[in-house]
């Protein structure tokens, strides 16, 4: 990098949308460390995702339509998984093991056929946001980059969910996102615990029905439910 060149700052790369409503909540000193690391590790490659994206998340769900957070750990470490969206997998890859469950609970909660692909992007298109506490990962290293920032910007992301006027279903698999239930003080908002869908976790997602109980309490507020499935009839 030049020296005379401007230091990379990681929110100038969000959607401004979410930018502005995350900068309240985020402390830059911790950001400017975050980004600094974040440039020599996609330098020293490989990272996942690409680039382009690490707030795919954000641009696909911007803040006002967003009414469903499904949060989960950091990006798939393997090539072609990870495209900036929790659990979510692109057109034509095998869809994960952890992904699997989720789709046995939807075929067993709601009794309809997952979606053919793992690819969750029409989720998205819905409102649902699907956010990973860590939006980056060295290649082949679980949290490789837990603990370097990437929490300031995600609990500040549910922050800034926390302040909408309107309801927001906060979706937290597992020990790790459950423990960010606190960052909703919210009375409006609805909380849902589970645990972690992956199949090495054998107690604690299965049978939790959190599709249906998403879509009671959207409904409740007079909100259209999500269709989480092509198989699903369309709401009215």
């Amino acid at each position: 990098m030049n020296a005379s060149a401007k230091p990379v700052y990681m929110l100038d790369f969000m959607p401004d949308d979410w930018r502005e409503a995350v900068t309240p909540y985020v402390d830059p000193t911790t950001v400017a460390a975050l980004s600094s690391f974040v440039v020599e590790e996609y330098k020293a490659g490989p990272v996942y995702p690409r680039k382009q994206d690490i707030y795919a998340a954000y641009r696909l769900s911007p803040l006002a339509s967003t009414r469903v957070l499904i949060l989960g750990q950091d990006p798939y470490i393997k090539p072609g998984q990870a495209h900036g969206l929790s659990f979510s997998v692109p057109q034509g890859v095998r869809v994960p093991p952890s992904l699997e469950n989720v789709y046995r609970e939807m075929r067993d909660d709601l009794g309809v056929t997952p979606p053919p692909s793992g690819d969750l992007t029409p989720w998205c298109r819905q409102g649902v946001m699907l956010l990973n506490a860590v939006l980056t990962v060295r290649a082949g290293t679980s949290n490789s980059h837990k603990g370097r920032g990437w929490e300031n910007v995600t609990d500040a992301t549910i922050q800034a969910l926390n302040a909408k006027t309107d309801r927001v279903v906060f979706v937290l698999w597992g020990a790790a996102a459950k423990a960010k239930a606190h960052l909703v003080t919210n009375d409006r908002h609805v909380v849902l615990r589970a645990g972690h869908p992956s199949p090495m976790n054998p107690t604690g997602f299965l049978g939790s029905r959190p599709f249906s109980r998403i879509n009671a309490a959207l409904t409740a507020t007079g909100t259209q439910p999500i269709r989480w499935s092509p198989s699903m009839p369309r709401p009215s």
